[in-house]
């Protein structure tokens, strides 16, 4: 035993005692190499033994099982293995939606029938200081029109999917699941708390908070120390993978699997439009029977997007799997493509572009985390001093991503996809203005600016084809961004969950000009030859029923130019590069139940 280790041995408990040995049998004496001897910091040493302790019982199988990994992987990295090697790709199958269509249409109701079935689940553990935003990235206003962050966008987009497919009957609360981090947990909770909710029960969301991993010093995985605290492990984060684990050693999966739930949904923390995507998408899982479905949008040969493939070993196993976009191309070259990776006669490469949201079905899902505890395939990155690979720039550890999953699941696995216009479904808010500002023209700038933009155009599409009559965009340059410049359309998810309901509510002959702005606060607002120039606000209680037509004409809300830089205007608005002067509108509210009508 470490002699260092040997002098304090006795200050320890019998469990740190045990961690302790595993530990020396693990490589990783130098830990204690410079602990002073009994009666000096003992405190520090017990705590050092308590962080062991949390960083053994967070990780399946324990330290012993990482250290065992890292090996392998730190071994594999500087040989170069290719992961890939023996693996064939080819096009999986999946189902490719068009907004409006019957097939659409026909799975969409699918899906909402579905939902009462459903427990979603919120990867929220980033904060938004990439984006220039210091709070975290869920309290971020989606469109600054209402000023609806994103988890209240999704609460109350799941809570219009609850009523929608309980249908009279006694509504089933689906159940929502959060996985935050040391830096989003108690700011989530705050959110919550804060916010009532946004109306769902306290007791339909579970925070579940991701613990770190330790980093690695060397390719002999010895533990890397806190430069600062020689008591300490420094660690980093395990990526969002760790999702799969966290939900199975809490208990969850098993108590939604006896209460009847049938399938999880896992979404990701900025991306205004998903919601749009899910009733069509979870209808493609219950008609299909998909174990596993990735919802996925056309992606442009070598688009810097991961493209989901059909990976074929030649010893007969094969799996369906995001391949990041710069892996396929040469995997593509090395399999008897000799182009790579290019577009096919659609225009678009025939791998789908992953966007991340995965769609389980909840029984093999559990069998299967049974089988792993939830650990899923692991990866790591060390960045290398030099060419030798002997040593690293600074430490690393091992990583994880929720969309492996599929990784280790059998053959007899169903793993499909369902692809949706990219307008309807991603636009995902990661980028600052300056990284947005150099993307290369013609590419998705994933911006605060982008992705409000891109709610409007969304909306202004959907009514565009229920009927209603809406002119071209205009392009317009915020923060170094060309972005297309839509009527500020915006409406609550129980107002327009699909499009057969959205269909339903928008009749006769109406028009909304370029430079309006319309928010349809309310569930039973139905428009009916509206001329719309202007701005017009209908907000009413779920029991009014307001016929709203006629012609709305007044000064609207003009938008004005922020410069990120100028720190006079709160950070929201200057990550977008704009903001609304509401100079002139109509605002119409109904708060008693009754049947109204809007004409002005």
């Amino acid at each position: 035993m470490a002699s260092t280790l040997a002098d304090n041995f006795n200050l320890l408990s019998p469990q740190q005692q045990d961690v302790a040995k595993m530990l020396l049998e693990n490589g990783q004496s130098h830990l204690f190499k410079d602990w002073p001897a009994p009666g000096v910091d003992d405190d520090q040493k017990k705590s050092f033994f308590d962080q062991i302790i949390r960083l053994d019982s967070s990780y399946p199988g324990g330290l012993e099982a990482y250290v065992k990994n890292a090996k392998r992987l730190l071994a594999d990295s500087k040989a170069g293995v290719n992961p890939f090697d023996g693996f064939t790709p080819s096009v999986p199958t999946g189902e490719t939606l068009t907004v409006g269509e019957e097939n659409f249409i026909k799975f969409e109701e699918r899906g909402v029938q579905e939902a009462h079935k459903a427990a979603f689940v919120l990867v929220a553990g980033g904060l938004g200081e990439r984006l220039g935003y210091s709070g975290i990235k869920v309290a971020l206003p989606a469109e600054t029109t209402t000023g609806t962050c994103f988890l209240q966008n999704y609460i109350e987009s799941i809570l219009a999917l609850q009523e929608a497919s309980s249908q009279g009957e006694s509504q089933t609360r689906i159940p929502l699941a959060i996985m935050t981090s040391d830096d989003t947990h108690g700011r989530t909770l705050e959110l919550l708390e804060l916010n009532s909710y946004f109306g769902m029960e306290p007791t339909q969301v579970t925070l579940l908070k991701q613990e770190k991993v330790a980093c690695l010093d060397d390719n002999d995985a010895r533990l890397a120390l806190d430069p600062q605290n020689k008591y300490k492990i420094q660690t980093k984060p395990h990526g969002h993978g760790d999702v799969h684990a966290l939900l199975y050693s809490s208990g969850l999966l098993k108590a939604w699997y006896d209460a009847g739930l049938k399938w999880v949904l896992f979404f990701q923390d900025t991306n205004g439009l998903l919601f749009k995507a899910i009733p069509a998408s979870l209808g493609v899982s219950a008609t299909k029977q998909y174990h596993v479905n990735s919802l996925a949008v056309p992606r442009k040969a070598k688009e810097a997007i991961g493209g989901i493939t059909r990976l074929t070993h030649s010893d007969g196993r094969s799996m369906v799997i995001n391949v990041e976009y710069n892996q396929l191309d040469p995997l593509l070259r090395a399999s008897g493509y000799p182009d790579g990776d290019v577009n096919s006669e659609t225009g678009y490469s025939p791998f789908p572009g992953n966007i991340n949201q995965l769609i389980l079905e909840l029984g093999p899902y559990i069998e299967e985390l049974t089988k792993t505890g939830g650990a899923i395939q692991e990866f790591v990155n060390p960045k290398y001093k030099d060419a030798t690979k002997t040593s690293f720039k600074s430490s690393t550890r091992l990583e994880c991503m929720m969309q492996d999953y599929p990784k280790t699941l059998p053959p007899s696995a169903r793993v499909g996809f369902t692809v949706m216009e990219t307008w309807l479904a991603y636009a995902p808010v990661k980028n600052n203005a300056e990284d947005a500002a150099k993307v290369p023209k013609g590419n998705p700038y994933h911006s605060a600016t982008s992705g409000e933009m891109a709610i409007y155009r969304a909306n202004s599409i959907i009514l565009k084809k229920a009927g209603v009559q809406i002119p071209d965009p205009e392009l317009k340059v915020f923060n170094g961004q060309e972005v297309e410049v839509w009527p500020r359309i915006t409406w609550k998810p129980k107002w327009g969950l699909t499009y057969s309901q959205i269909k339903s509510k928008v009749s006769g002959n109406s028009s909304i000009s370029q430079n309006s702005t319309l928010a349809i606060k309310g569930q039973k607002v139905f428009i009916e030859n509206l001329s719309l120039d202007g701005a017009l606000i209908i907000d009413a209680v779920d029991d009014a029923e307001v016929n709203v037509s006629g012609s709305v004409k007044n000064n609207g809300w003009s938008i004005e130019n922020v410069n990120y830089k100028d720190t006079s205007e709160p950070e929201v608005l200057r990550i977008r590069g704009f903001k609304f002067n509401k100079v002139e509108q109509q605002e119409a509210k109904y708060s008693e139940p009754g049947k109204f009508s809007f004409k002005p």
